[in-house]
């Protein structure tokens, strides 16, 4: 490894830390917020969070699209300082980068797309709680700097190393908040469930982060009274009622991948009713779906030859990944895909490594 501030990016200077931060602004550097500065020092200290997993900074992840940039260690812990994340965030986001450079989430796609997706990372294992990640009570708003600034950190890669700007590459059509950060840890301490990258084929000591792109959260409310079979009944058609909801592309498609984020109260309810989390999804796939002829003439403006057909809004059960976060109470959330790109947005999990060895392949330069 290169000794301490020998660093492969360039540096610029100023006049001072203000117009530093100015000039970064100005050159679209940034999410649109003031930023950390990456400094010599900084970007150094951050770096040893890498080293402790055994990857030094000329390690490289991949190719961020469109633009096809090299996501370096060293450039991926730069992102990290500018987006506020401290030395113990690092991993994550490394993971994170790496599902992102993986060719099965079409990042380049993603980015250019006129639909509103981002990319969510969801967390679990000993990471959650290494990096301090919120995952109850607001875990995908305001006030957890783990996750804001993880989040963060990648969608300032996204910028700086995939080209991704609004209205010149990034071409959605609004947008949406998870753009600017989009994370959060599964609630594995107050599941039913086994954590989700245990289900994914994971072992249970280790840290993985899931990454797939995904609309903004539609709120679930369902009002539990107790009633076991009646509870889950309700639940699931409500849940599958917003998944196929006749704007979502999936109603239209049947692709993508369908975020179902329980709170604990609503797990807990289909639990006590019996359904697994393999249950769960096999149900909703069932239920979510509408009329073809309905969803043609109000999506598209035509008619079709068996109107009564019901056409599902998801082709397979395996698109959907029940997790469980946030606070108790009535109140879920279902995130839902755009459903394009070549492998029709997918979903990636990569491990998340602190101490121990990689087995990143070293590229060269």
């Amino acid at each position: 490894m290169p000794g301490p501030l020998e660093f492969r990016a360039s540096l610029i200077q100023a006049a001072d830390e203000d117009a530093l931060r100015e000039q970064l602004v100005r050159e679209r550097r940034t999410d649109g917020l003031p930023v950390i500065l990456p400094t010599p020092e900084r970007v150094e200290a951050m770096l040893q969070a890498a080293a402790f997993a055994g990857l030094g900074r000329d390690i490289v992840l991949g190719e961020v699209g469109p633009n096809l940039g090299e996501a370096t260690i060293e450039k991926v812990a730069i992102n990290a300082v500018m987006a506020g994340c401290l030395p113990e965030h690092l991993p994550v986001v490394i993971a994170a980068m790496q599902a992102l450079c993986d060719p099965r989430l079409d990042t380049t796609e993603v980015q250019v797309t006129t639909h509103q997706i981002a990319p969510l990372l969801i967390v679990n294992g000993p990471a959650v709680k290494e990096a301090g990640l919120a995952s109850g009570f607001g875990a995908l708003g305001y006030g957890h700097r783990a996750n804001l600034s993880i989040g963060r950190a990648v969608r300032l890669c996204l910028i700086n190393l995939g080209g991704g700007w609004p209205g010149m590459s990034d071409m959605s059509l609004l947008g949406q908040p998870g753009m600017i950060s989009y994370c959060l840890g599964e609630a594995e301490d107050d599941s039913p469930f086994p954590p989700l990258h245990t289900t994914l084929g994971f072992a249970a000591d280790a840290s993985a982060v899931t990454v797939t792109s995904v609309g903004s959260p539609h709120s679930v409310q369902a009002v539990l009274t107790g009633d076991v079979a009646s509870d889950a009944e309700r639940l699931l058609e409500l849940l599958a009622h917003t998944i196929g909801g006749m704007g979502n592309n999936n109603a239209g498609t049947a692709s993508g991948t369908i975020i179902a984020c329980l709170n604990p109260d609503h797990a807990r309810a289909l639990h006590r009713a019996g359904l697994t989390r393999q249950d769960i999804q096999a149900e909703l796939a069932r239920r979510a779906g509408n009329p073809a002829g309905v969803l043609q003439r109000l999506r598209y403006g035509r008619t079709v030859e068996d109107p009564d057909r019901i056409a599902p809004a998801i082709g397979d059960p395996a698109q959907v990944l029940v997790v469980v976060a946030g606070g108790q109470g009535f109140y879920s959330a279902v995130m839902t895909p755009w459903g394009g790109g070549p492998h029709r947005n997918t979903y990636v999990t990569k491990e998340i490594v602190f101490y121990d060895a990689c087995d990143l392949p070293v590229v060269g330069r």
